[in-house]
């Protein structure tokens, strides 16, 4: 195997896929990206079992050929050769040599048998999506921070995709919040599977600024994202996710209309001084115009803030003050929607002018 390369290049694939390399005591091959030269196409690939990211090298030559190199320290050592050397890769008898103008070095590689086979979207059988990156990337972190990393609920640790009607959906709850986002209207095929979070940030930290679009497989058990040169492929998560539509309130009793930087002003300060009582903060409404973000008395003292809106009816709901300022940064429009019912029911939080994105929290006890 020969490949030729800029040094830019060949860095910048290597520190993409490189993150998915891990080391097992077990499965030491798992610390190495496989490189595969085929009829000059040139692909570097590693995997965790769980996931795999594929990254697609254009090069100026080629043999072909196959070999596998520990991912980090092959990318540690082009990361600090100088930019705009062409860079020479070439294998014989498990041994890779890696020279660029007057720097060299040969490094242990390992038979490419002893590496995990991948698994292989099917294209026939596979739902397919496109969806700009813009939109994607906006909507993927929208509703990834109400996952969960409790390993014992694995259905709660990733992203619900999911279609209703013609629309896609994507969720994410940890059980006591709830993000959902409509990403693609007008949608033909359907799906439920839940992608695993993790998997779900490794694309987003892929994508590159000459992106545009990304396509998205799934069949029964994997789901692919295509970007650019770039191709992760991860398995989905087997379990049920809970029917979080029946988690949504229908007709909330209280709605206020609230500037969304003054509301994330107030509550980072109620939250300076909740810190000993779980981020317990206070949410009230009073006839006919006040909103008020308060912490509850303890050691510290308490705060008490006060924002003037058109107010209906009156209310307090006990939140966590970390929930809310995760949710406010979530949300887009200037204006937020912040509706509730009393004291033991969910808050809603959406866009004023956009009705696109949804977060709901569970309150607090009082």
């Amino acid at each position: 195997m020969k490949i030729k390369v800029t040094q830019e290049k060949l860095s910048k694939a290597l520190n993409n896929i490189s993150r998915v390399a891990i080391s097992k005591a077990t499965l030491p091959i798992l610390n190495n990206v496989l490189i595969r030269v085929d009829s000059k196409k040139v692909s570097l690939t590693t995997t965790n079992l769980d996931m795999a990211i594929i990254d697609f090298l254009p090069v100026s030559s080629s043999e072909d050929g196959v070999i596998t190199i520990p991912a980090r320290l092959l990318a540690e050592f082009v990361s600090n050769l100088p930019r705009g050397e062409n860079i020479e890769i070439e294998s014989k008898n498990d041994k890779v040599t890696i020279s660029a103008g007057k720097y060299s070095s040969t490094i242990n590689g390992a038979p490419a048998d002893d590496f995990p086979e991948l698994p292989e979207i099917n294209e026939k059988n596979a739902v397919i999506y496109k969806i700009g990156v813009d939109d994607f990337k906006t909507s993927v972190s929208q509703v990834v921070v109400a996952s969960s990393n409790d390993l014992t609920r694995p259905a709660l640790t990733g992203v619900f995709f999911n279609t209703d009607g013609s629309i896609l959906r994507i969720a994410a709850t940890d059980g006591y919040r709830l993000a959902e986002k409509k990403i693609i209207d007008n949608v033909e095929s359907e799906v439920k599977a839940i992608v695993p979070t993790n998997s779900l940030q490794e694309v987003l930290r892929s994508i590159s600024d000459d992106v545009e679009e990304i396509e998205i497989s799934f069949n029964d058990d994997l789901v692919r994202f295509r970007l650019g040169e770039v191709e992760i492929i991860s398995k989905l998560i087997d379990a049920s996710f809970p029917d979080y539509q029946k988690l949504i309130p229908k007709n909330p009793e209280i709605k206020v209309i609230l500037n969304r930087e003054e509301l994330t002003r107030v509550t980072k300060l109620a939250a300076l001084f909740s810190k000993s009582v779980g981020g317990s903060i206070i949410c009230e409404s009073k006839t006919p115009d006040t909103f008020l973000v308060k912490s509850i008395a303890n050691e510290f003292g308490e705060n008490d803030s006060k924002i003037e809106t058109e107010v209906e009816k009156d209310g307090k709901i006990n939140l966590n003050s970390r929930f809310l300022l995760d949710a406010l940064n979530a949300l887009e429009d200037s204006e937020v929607n912040f509706q509730f019912s009393g004291h033991v029911a969910p808050v809603i939080l959406k866009n004023q002018h956009n009705d696109k994105y949804i977060h709901i929290i569970m309150p607090l006890n009082s």
